[in-house]
Parts: C-alpha cells; sequence; structure tokens
C-alpha cells in the first residue's frame, strides 16, 4: 500500500467516525449507542471529548459541562447522567439517587461513580486551545476535579492510605471482570440466586434484559452474574448510597487497581492544571495525592509478578489476573524495572500476545472468554491507555505496534463496542462512540 492509499484510508476512517459521533449526539453530550445507552456515561464522555477536541475544541467543552450538570453537592461524580430524553426509561427510577441528600436537585443520575478521566481529558482538550483560551477553559472546571479528587479521597479511602475502594464492579468501567465476578461469587451471591443458577431458573431473567434485545447474550454478562449486580445496586440504593452505611453492612469493597492508576494519572493532570493557573491545591489534597502514589507499588505482588486489585476489608491481593495488571503503565508511578516486566507480559503468548491485542482476560486464565464482554475481548478504551502507558516509559514502539493492530480492527471491523481478539471480528452494539472517538485520537495525534 503506498503512503498516498494509506492517508485515504485513514481520512476516510476519520469521516466516518465524525459520523459516528454525530449521529450518537443528543446536543450537548453523545451517547455512547443511541440503542443500547441512551444516556451519558462518565468516563465514555471523556473518551468521547478526547476524539471531539481534534476538530471542534467547543463540542468536546460542551461533553464535559454537561457531564458536571450532574456532579453532586459533595463532589461525587456518578457513571450516569439521566437528561431530559430518558426521564421515561425505567433506569433514573432504577437508581432514585434523590435518595442521597447530596444528589442533584434538578437532575437525575447514579449513585455511583466511574474511573476519574476527567482531568486527563480537560487537558487534552486545553493542548488544542491557546494559553489564553486554556487558562479560561481550565477555571470552568478547576473546582469540579478538585471536588471530586476530594470526595473520592474523604468518602472512599477511610483509611488514609491513599487507595480509593469501589463499592460496586460498574465503577471499575470493567464491568464483568474476573476479579470483581470471583469475589462477587465468593461473598456475595445470595442463596436465591444459586439456587435460580442451580435449577437453570435463571434462564428467565433474559425476559428482563434489556442488553441482550441488542447484542447477543454470549456477547454480555451471564444472567446470574446480572442478576448479582442488580442485586447489589439495589442494596447500595437501600443504603443511600452513602460508603459508610454500605460498609457497615453485608457488603464487600474493592481497592481496583484500573481505578487508582487512573486516579493517579489524574492527580498527575490536575497538578499541571493548577500550576497552569498559578494555584496551590488544598494541602489535604496534595497529601492525599502522594499518598496514591506509593500505595500502588503496594498492589506489586513478588510471587507472580503482577500487580493486582485489593480487597479493602481483609487487604489481601485478589490473584485473579485481567487487563488491570498493565494499567500501572497509564498511571507513570511505578518504577522501570516492573514497567519492563509488564511489557514482557504483552508481549507473552501465555498472557497478553494475541492476534489483535489486548485481550481484557489473559489467554492462558480460566476466565477467557474471546466473545464475552470484559472476560476476553479487546477495547479500544483499554488499548487507548496502555498505549499511553508504553510512552509513559518509552515503549514507543510497542505502542505503535499496537496502535497498528487496533486501527486494523476498526479499519475491518468498523467501530464496535469490543473485538474478537483472535479474529478481530465485531462484538457488542455497533457504532460505538469512544471507539470511534478513540480511532480520531490515533489518527490525529
Amino acid at each position: 500500500m503506498t503512503e498516498k492509499e494509506k492517508h485515504e484510508i485513514e481520512l476516510e476512517i476519520i469521516e466516518d467516525a465524525k459520523e459516528v459521533l454525530k449521529n450518537n449526539s443528543s446536543g450537548a453530550f453523545t451517547n455512547p449507542s443511541k440503542l443500547l445507552y441512551p444516556h451519558q456515561w462518565f468516563w465514555d464522555s471523556c473518551f468521547i471529548s478526547i476524539g471531539i477536541r481534534h476538530y471542534d475544541t467547543e463540542r468536546a467543552q460542551d461533553e464535559i459541562l454537561s457531564l458536571l450538570k450532574g456532579q453532586w453537592k459533595n463532589g461525587m461524580i456518578p457513571n450516569i447522567v439521566f437528561h431530559g430524553q430518558v426521564y421515561k426509561l425505567k433506569l433514573p427510577k432504577m437508581w432514585r439517587s434523590e435518595v442521597n441528600p447530596f444528589s442533584p436537585d434538578d437532575i437525575k443520575t447514579s449513585g455511583i461513580t466511574q474511573p476519574p478521566m476527567l482531568a486527563d481529558a480537560v487537558v487534552k482538550i486545553g493542548e488544542k486551545l491557546d494559553l489564553a483560551e486554556r487558562k479560561n477553559w481550565y477555571r470552568m472546571v478547576y473546582q469540579n476535579i478538585i471536588k471530586y479528587h476530594e470526595w473520592l479521597y474523604n468518602e472512599r479511602d477511610p483509611r488514609k492510605q491513599g487507595l480509593v475502594l469501589l463499592i460496586h464492579p460498574w465503577e471499575s468501567g470493567l464491568d464483568n471482570s474476573p476479579p470483581w465476578m470471583d469475589e462477587l461469587h465468593k461473598n456475595l451471591t445470595p442463596k436465591w440466586i444459586h439456587y435460580l443458577e442451580k435449577t437453570k431458573l435463571d434462564s428467565l431473567y433474559s425476559i428482563f434484559r434489556y442488553d441482550t434485545k441488542f447484542v447477543p447474550s454470549y456477547q454480555r454478562l451471564n444472567n446470574t452474574d446480572a442478576m448479582c449486580l442488580y442485586y447489589m445496586q439495589r442494596k447500595l440504593r437501600n443504603q443511600q448510597y452513602i460508603t459508610d452505611r454500605i460498609l457497615g453492612h453485608d457488603s464487600f469493597a474493592i481497592e481496583d487497581l484500573t481505578f487508582n492508576c487512573i486516579l493517579a494519572k489524574a492527580n498527575y493532570y490536575l497538578r499541571k492544571i493548577a500550576k497552569t493557573l498559578n494555584k496551590t491545591l488544598p494541602s489535604n489534597l496534595m497529601k492525599n495525592m502522594e499518598l496514591t502514589d506509593k500505595a500502588i507499588q503496594e498492589l506489586w505482588d513478588d510471587s507472580t509478578g503482577q500487580f493486582y486489585s485489593r480487597d479493602y476489608l481483609t487487604h489481601e491481593l485478589i490473584k485473579v489476573p485481567s487487563i488491570a495488571s498493565l494499567m500501572p503503565l497509564y498511571s507513570g508511578v511505578i518504577d522501570r524495572d516492573k514497567a519492563i516486566h509488564l511489557v514482557k507480559s504483552i508481549e507473552s503468548h501465555d498472557s497478553f500476545s494475541m492476534p489483535f491485542p489486548i485481550p481484557s482476560v489473559p489467554v492462558k486464565s480460566e476466565w477467557f472468554d474471546q466473545n464475552r464482554y470484559w472476560q476476553g475481548p479487546t477495547w479500544i478504551n483499554t488499548n487507548w491507555l496502555v498505549i499511553e502507558g508504553l510512552k509513559n516509559y518509552g515503549f514507543n514502539d510497542h505502542a505503535e505496534i499496537i496502535k497498528k493492530r487496533t486501527m486494523e480492527l476498526i479499519e475491518h471491523s468498523g467501530f464496535s463496542e469490543y473485538f474478537n481478539p483472535i479474529d478481530g471480528s465485531p462484538l457488542g452494539i455497533d457504532n460505538f462512540s469512544w471507539s470511534a472517538a478513540l480511532a480520531i485520537d490515533f489518527l490525529m495525534t
């Protein structure tokens, strides 16, 4: 293929991606998918704005400002914001955010958060602005970011050790990832769900599922796991989404590796924003941010040579491998020796090396399923995070190879939600927004 032909293909992908984002637009924000996700999601919007910034910085800013309309009075940013056109759906009633006194008065939201990609997205947008515009942009969102980071440490780090805890797998963004499901199956699956699974009556739950109306069931969570996550959400709602109450009842909490690595990087970007504005961050927040950088090192296990999430209650590592083990690269806070070790796992055919990398679960894992949601398929957003992480440590050749394979996925299988890592076939919903947005970012950065 000539350079001209390659360039023409890239231009075509960019235009097709813009069309996907345009079709998924709902005014000031973008749906991940009009069909399956007709609302605004936290880290989706951050990834989406990172792509849109290349051709419409004002629209990218609107994406973030729309998300922040759902921020709670205590600083929490929910994983879902229900704007006007979706009030008629069942989800706002399922969450009932109004049970918490800190929820917004004028908009419905979920009651939990999602990986804190906000500061990264804000800085990425700022890179497209001149200095005066950048400062104005930062001023618009500076206090929102500070309030959110302070909420994470005040509410979700009770031991003041630098790692925030999550109270639901949905907060991790990797909903049915093996570390979470393994802990859930051990600790919180109620007897009635075990009974339904044993008697095969769990299949009746399919009648009530919304997702499998659009995506084949073998590509989504199985019925047992879906029921467990819904059951957990109901328990959180009963405790008004208040962490102290939740921890005091029959529940479990995890210091999630992916989330805390993204938080460490978000702290870096928050410092960068403050420096640009010539501001001094609150001293307590600074102390907590420094603790996070150090605490991530505690999630390393010498015996297996991997990073893991940790059970908050038992303080034990959850030694179930997943793509989360690579996220310390994105954090930028680990030493180079450990970064080299993680790169070797990317290269290993027993781990993450596959025809279309990077699978969400290592190929040799007992959990690996090349078609099922976060238990094997390749995702564009996690590839983007790993690529950013590889660049942190100067592994530019590795980053370029993964970027090239990612674009081959998109060229041949479209902007799917996720992909089969073995044959590259499309999985999940079609025309997924962050796949389109990050394809633009790959080609225009």
